[in-house]
Order: C-alpha cells, then sequence, then structure tokens
C-alpha cells in the first residue's frame, strides 16, 4: 500500500446531504493503522483516511445545518470505512456532525480530536460513577499519549489529583505541566498483579492501553472505585480477576467514541469547551500537513508522537 495527495472533482466524494470545507484534520491510532496497511479497517481502496475534521458547512440539504456553521466530526467509522478528514473537502451525514462551541476554533477542535473527545467521555463517566476530588487519586494511563494527556488536564482542572503513568520518564515536565501530581514509570504496572487484589490506592482510572497495565491498576481501585477504559494498545485481553467487581464493588466503564449518540457527543463537546485549559493544549500541539502523514503514521502506532499532531489539510 502507498500513499499520495493526489486531486480530485468534487463529484468522488461519498453520498452524505452535508458538504464540509475541511479545515484541519489530526492523527491518531488508528489513522496510523489505515495509513500503513490498512489494519484490517479500510474495505475498499483507494482511501481517504482521517477519522477526525473540524470545517465550515458549505453545503447542506440536512435542516440540522447551514453554510457557514462551524462543525466537528469523531467516529462513524469515517476515515475507516467511508472517506474522511485528510481532504479539503469531506461529504457526510449531517447526523454525524456536532456544532462546535464558540469558544473552541476549528484548529483547537482537531487539538483535541477523538483523542480529546474520549478522555472528556471518560472524566464524565468517573464524574457519573460519583468521583470527586476529595475520593482519591485517579490513576491515567499511557499519561503522554494523546487521550492521556487531554485527559490529565481536565482532570487537573476540575481539582483531581492525578497520576500519570508513562513509559516516556523524559516526559514527567511536560505531564507535570499539564497538572499531573505524580508520575510513575509504567514498569510499575507492567507486571500482571500476583494475587487479585492488591493494597488500595486509586479511587478511579482512566486507561488508554488495557493489557496487563489495565489488571495491575484494577487490582489497586479502591472499594467503590471505577475505572473508563478506552484504548488497548496493550492488547485487548488482559490477566485480571473478577474479585475487584465482587469484593470491592468496582465499577468498569467502557467508553466508545465512534457510535456513540449525539447528545452525549454534543454534551463531551460542550464540557471541552469550558473544563479543558485549551492555552495548555496548544502546547502538546505539533503541526502537520497531508503530505507528511505517511512518515508519522508508523510512528504514533510505536508511541513515538507526544500529545496531538494537528493536520493542516491546505498544505
Amino acid at each position: 500500500m502507498s500513499g499520495a495527495v493526489e486531486t480530485l472533482p468534487v463529484d468522488k466524494l461519498p453520498a452524505g446531504d452535508v458538504t464540509v470545507a475541511v479545515e484541519y484534520s489530526t492523527l491518531n491510532y488508528k489513522d496510523g493503522l489505515v495509513l500503513t496497511s490498512g489494519g484490517g479497517l479500510v474495505k475498499t481502496w483507494p482511501h481517504v483516511g482521517g477519522i477526525d475534521f473540524a470545517g465550515t458547512v458549505e453545503k447542506s440539504e440536512n435542516p440540522g445545518f447551514r453554510p457557514g456553521d462551524k462543525v466537528v466530526l469523531n467516529g462513524w467509522r469515517v476515515g475507516e470505512l467511508q472517506w474522511g478528514g485528510y481532504a479539503t473537502k469531506a461529504r457526510v451525514k449531517g447526523d454525524w456532525l456536532v456544532q462546535l462551541p464558540p469558544t473552541i476554533s476549528a484548529r483547537r477542535a482537531m487539538a483535541i480530536g477523538t483523542a480529546g473527545y474520549t478522555a472528556m467521555l471518560c472524566v464524565m463517566a468517573l464524574e457519573k460513577h460519583g468521583l470527586r476530588p476529595a475520593t482519591g487519586e485517579i490513576l491515567v494511563t499511557g499519561a503522554a499519549g494523546g487521550v492521556g494527556s487531554i485527559a490529565v488536564a481536565i482532570l487537573a482542572k476540575l481539582g483531581f489529583n492525578v497520576v500519570a503513568a508513562t513509559g516516556r520518564p523524559q516526559e514527567a515536565d511536560y505531564l507535570k505541566t499539564l497538572g499531573a501530581a505524580t508520575i510513575i514509570d509504567r514498569k510499575e504496572l507492567t507486571e500482571a498483579p500476583d494475587r487479585p487484589l492488591l493494597s488500595e490506592r486509586f479511587a478511579g482510572v482512566v486507561d488508554t492501553v488495557s493489557g496487563v497495565m489495565f489488571a495491575r491498576a484494577l487490582a489497586q481501585l479502591k472499594y467503590g472505585g471505577a475505572a473508563a477504559v478506552c484504548g488497548l494498545a496493550g492488547g485487548a485481553s488482559f490477566p485480571g480477576s473478577i474479585l475487584p467487581f465482587i469484593l470491592r464493588h468496582v465499577t468498569v466503564y467502557g467508553i466508545d467514541s465512534v457510535m456513540l449518540p449525539k447528545r452525549p457527543r454534543e454534551e463531551a463537546w460542550r464540557r471541552l469547551g469550558t473544563d479543558l485549559p485549551l492555552d495548555q493544549l496548544d502546547g502538546t500541539v505539533s503541526e502537520a500537513g497531508l503530505s507528511d502523514l505517511m512518515a508519522l503514521a508508523p510512528k504514533i502506532l510505536k508511541g513515538e508522537v507526544r500529545g496531538r499532531v494537528v493536520v493542516d489539510v491546505a498544505r
């Protein structure tokens, strides 16, 4: 498989009732899979990747949108089964779009992207569970990555005591600027627990990794604690036990950002406009053009990309 930047006529766009002039997209782990091998996600070629985009409505046959509206799209298998945001124009179903809050520009929307939107969903799940800053420490795994870094920033702004786990100790200062109170090396979480319950430490977990790391974090959750689970970079299975659930009354929330209904999407983006320190977010962002993506894709799969990559589709 190879990638190239090409000019195509607008009539090549897929069916949809809203056409968007895309301003920015971004690079996620799933984009890395699509760009390198397809990752089993792409069924037909040629294909336009990019699971996120933000821009301005150019044409609409959907009553919910008018030309000039600022919109964002995350998920719905766009960039996988349907052409995505790595283009200057996209045509999609209007029901997949969310109006951008006035406090968030198109560029910042892609600095947030699916990663930040997913991080907000994780925080909302922990809050719905009843966790508050006084409840105790919140562990964030994969903290220097896209989801993890934004989860750290949101939780810290809300007053939580955040423990950031990362395999990149050189990122400790970066994570502290985002608000992490404690940094731990992921090696502390990469040995499978030798017993089903370890000493209680964390009130909650935002897990972006899964695998052994999640199993060890689960075994350290306090009674009545909760984990919001949204990633599987460490594998789809974990060597855990049912005992944390039935002896410590622990709850695990699975976080899906792809097919989530519109109302919680809108609430997540509303919250991102108020609860994410956008000035701090700017410091986590690097910018790329479409021609840079093929070189960046393998790096994000290896965990070598810090924070967020915003893709300016015009360059």
